[in-house]
């Protein structure tokens, strides 16, 4: 199936193109969501040219800079966005943590098991004897960090992967994880050292990010608003089967 904006047909190879872009559910949501996508930068890229913006580097940003026009955001607006969600505006949280990686392939099936046994019998080992943490990453881990006694220093969230991190920051100070943690790289041993819970930030700390954000929210709205306003206007095939098959 193919698209048609005015004079411009939007092929099946295209779209499928597109698809890798846009994960979804299923299969033809990602294709409804793939073709939307076409679609609308078929639309501005021909307005762009049509308004004289085709010699260009990016026709489209140029478009976009002379036709979308965003008050800029005043106290009253920044105030109240602060106040109505402070929670959002906090500092990271920190931990300080130490880890044994027992490495295993995401696809290795025994090697995963094994590197769990593994992890298990170190666990129980610590157990034991806590103190021996630094001495068992050295000569057990799998993680360039062995050498440090296994320190993976301070972490914030997002600096590692999500499945580690899920388990990390649960922890409290000085605790010991009771099970391995699995992740893409194998099988951790983890140890929160210590931890610090991010606070909420006083309005004159986030003022101007708060502005960055209300900014960037006009702008998105604008840019649908004249994308529409060009759909409303424009010989639009083919989309709406794509949205009926996606509903």
């Amino acid at each position: 199936m193919s698209l048609r904006i005015n004079d411009r047909t939007i092929t099946e190879a295209e779209i499928l193109a597109e698809l890798q872009y846009h994960p979804a559910a299923d299969v033809v949501t990602a294709r409804y969501e793939a073709a939307r996508a076409l679609a609308v930068r078929e639309l501005v890229t021909q307005e762009a040219v049509r308004r004289g913006f085709g010699d260009d580097i990016d026709p489209i940003d140029a478009l976009l800079d002379s036709v979308v026009e965003i008050d800029e955001p005043d106290e009253a607006a920044c105030r109240q966005a602060y106040e109505r969600h402070p929670e959002r505006m906090r500092s990271p949280d920190l931990v300080e943590a130490q880890h044994i990686l027992i490495a295993a392939a995401p696809d290795d099936a025994e090697g995963r098991a094994s590197a769990k046994r593994k992890a298990e019998r170190l666990l129980a080992d610590l157990a034991v004897a806590p103190s021996r943490f630094g001495e068992l990453a050295l000569t057990q881990s799998d993680c360039a960090s062995r050498d440090n006694d296994g320190m993976l220093g301070q972490i914030t969230r997002g600096t590692t992967v999500p499945e580690f991190e899920t388990f990390l920051f649960s922890l409290d100070a000085g605790e010991l994880c009771p099970a391995p943690v699995a992740s893409r790289y194998g099988f951790h041993v983890v140890r929160c050292l210590a931890r610090a819970d991010g606070q909420i930030l006083p309005y004159e700390h986030v003022r101007a990010r708060i502005a960055d954000q209300l900014r960037a929210q006009a702008w998105r709205r604008a840019v649908s608003a004249f994308v529409a306003e060009l759909a409303a206007n424009a010989r639009i095939d083919g989309l709406e089967l794509e949205r009926a098959a996606a509903a």
